[in-house]
């Protein structure tokens, strides 16, 4: 395939591809693409701002928005979560909008686990809860946690007995 005019330099590349494409010559574009040398591939016409910091600071800092809103505050790991229904019951609705203003409120607050599980665990009985805290205590590695393992039927015997020789004593 021999093209009708030659090429000068690389910028005349793009404008070339252009006319292949809107004219449908696919040989020439196929020719055209064949000669696109590694440099012009290596050289980008755009720059990132590589820095460190995430692209989404980058874009706030650049259109000057505030900071994200914080839409789930977790009780693990914030004891004292804001809150704004004291202010709403006392001020009403103009007093918690400025204090939602001043100093936002998380959307959901809950723990670590997530909400399936929550909402499993609170239609479970307190011993069932303990078993499911205390099992993930002991993934994590707490050497802390209290072990409350059934004891053994002898074990519980003997205790009885004993209740039962105090309980004639007395």
């Amino acid at each position: 395939m021999r093209m009708s005019n030659v090429l000068v330099n690389e910028s005349q590349l793009g404008t070339r591809l252009n006319h292949a494409i809107d004219n449908g010559r696919r040989g020439e574009f196929a020719l055209l693409l064949a000669l696109l040398s590694t440099d012009a591939r290596d050289m980008a016409q755009f720059q990132t701002d590589l820095l460190g910091k995430n692209i989404d600071d980058q874009l706030r800092t650049k259109f000057d928005l505030a900071a994200p809103l914080q839409l789930v505050s977790d009780l693990s790991v914030d004891s004292s979560p804001v809150e704004h229904s004291r202010i709403f019951r006392e001020g009403g609705a103009r007093a918690f909008q400025l204090a939602q203003a001043i100093q936002s409120e998380a959307m959901v607050t809950r723990g670590s686990e997530p909400v399936e599980m929550q909402q499993v665990l609170t239609n479970c009985d307190l011993l069932t809860r303990e078993k499911f805290i205390r099992s993930k205590s002991k993934e994590v590695g707490y050497g802390d946690a209290i072990d409350f393992e059934s004891p053994h039927f002898v074990d519980i015997l003997s205790k009885q007995r004993q209740m039962s020789r105090i309980m004639e004593a007395c």
